[in-house]
């Protein structure tokens, strides 16, 4: 063996590290090194001064000239658009505020007890605050409504008062009763006889009123050509026009039907729809009827009506293979990876756009029929077993590795 064997291995070149194998990416998300920055760059609120630093309150000094006062030229351009009494308001209402306050007060919490809501506190909210209930000796019980002579004599008074006076000049007569005044008569004069508090503010063991947020909506032409169908269909199922109408719904069997009776043959339309929403809702609906408008009609209805959640695999494809059986008409739906889209015939494709599948492949055998072809496809899309219920039925527990796996990228 040569000596200078090992002297060849200990200077040999080290080699470079393998190659890191590209993953393939399993979601269409833009990575995050991919997507554009945004516009406007984000505004810390420490640049602004309103968080503290080490829990203590800054110096007076830094907010007030974080604060600076008017100047001359902000005051020429205040007078261009208020008058100087509003000006003047301007004016001693900043200097009414502390900036000691501003330090102490003004500043964002950051400990867990800080609200989660932006509010100044002066005001019940009626869905977040508790209400606040009157006291009960605020209740009288021997509180009644002013008669029509009472209520006159408070209006007479509110007249007369300052009129006859003898000691006042006509000039301070005329301030005293303006349209101000009149405002404030109404709104502070009172309609009963008893507790001034039983009226302002009543007790009462009644619980407060949930509150309604009411959306003004005007009337348009479709509201009021709706017909009564519609206006059932929408008491059923929840939905307002707007959703049904956002509906994807398509009639994908219409052919004649004829029922033989003892006074001959009486021949209607059927019509065979599916609706859905395009995130996870499928529906099939029938109908018959002898014109072909209201048995198409009457099919779209009852498909939204018949609406239900179809289990989908990262909101593209189904979990696993599933089959589907109505009497001699077999169908077979197989998963397929992203991109691969949906390759089967035009009736499960359909119902595979109304439900919002992307990828999927799918085999009819035997008999093609096409009203057992839609019902097979959908009782497969119900039938599919779901890998929580099978770690369930096993005993086992489901852990999600493909973050793992894929790099994060899901």
């Amino acid at each position: 063996m040569s000596v200078t064997h090992p002297l060849r291995c200990l200077f040999a070149k080290v080699p470079p590290p393998p190659r890191r194998p590209l993953r393939r990416t399993f979601h269409n998300t833009t990575r995050l090194h991919v997507r554009p920055s945004p516009k406007h760059p984000s505004i810390k609120a420490s640049d602004l001064g309103l968080i503290r630093e080490d829990g203590k309150a800054r110096d007076a000094r830094l907010t007030a000239k974080a604060l600076p006062s008017f100047s001359d030229r902000d005051k020429a351009a205040l007078a261009k658009r208020y008058t100087p009494a509003q000006i003047a308001a301007i004016e001693a209402g900043e200097a009414a505020v502390d900036p000691q306050d501003l330090v102490e007060q003004g500043a964002m919490r950051e400990d867990s007890m800080r609200l989660k809501y932006l509010d100044d506190l002066s005001k019940i909210h009626p869905v977040v605050d508790k209400r606040v209930r009157a006291p009960e000796e605020n209740y009288d019980l021997n509180l009644r409504f002013k008669t029509e002579h009472e209520l006159l004599e408070d209006l007479g008074s509110f007249i007369t008062d300052g009129y006859t006076s003898h000691e006042k000049s006509a000039e301070e007569q005329e301030k005293m009763k303006s349209r101000l005044d009149w405002i404030k008569f109404m709104d502070n004069n009172r309609l009963t006889v008893g507790k001034e508090e039983a009226e302002r503010n009543p007790y009462t063991y009644l619980a407060p009123a949930i509150p309604k947020l009411k959306i003004l909506k005007p009337k348009t032409a479709d509201d009021e050509d709706m017909d009564a169908a519609t206006r059932r269909l929408m008491r059923q199922t929840g939905f307002d026009a707007r959703q049904i109408r956002r509906f994807r719904v398509k009639i994908l069997v219409t052919h004649r039907v004829v029922n033989q009776t003892r006074l001959g043959k009486i021949q209607s339309i059927y019509s065979l729809a599916v609706a859905g929403n395009g995130k996870g809702l499928l529906g099939i609906g029938e109908g018959k009827s002898a014109e072909n408008h209201e048995a198409n009609t009457q099919a779209r209805n009852a498909a939204v009506r018949n609406m239900q959640p179809i289990p989908m695999y990262e909101s593209r494809t189904i979990f696993g293979d599933v089959k589907g059986k109505v009497s001699a008409t077999e169908v077979e739906l197989m998963t397929r990876p992203p991109g691969f889209g949906v390759r089967c015939q035009s009736l499960i494709f359909e119902m595979c756009r109304c439900a919002g599948i992307q990828d999927l492949a799918a085999r009819v055998s035997r008999s093609r029929n096409h009203m057992n072809t839609v019902k097979a496809t959908l009782q497969a899309l119900l039938g599919q077993r779901l890998p929580e219920e099978i770690a369930r039925a096993r005993g086992r527990k489901l852990v999600d590795v493909r973050k793992v796996y894929y790099d994060g990228n899901l």
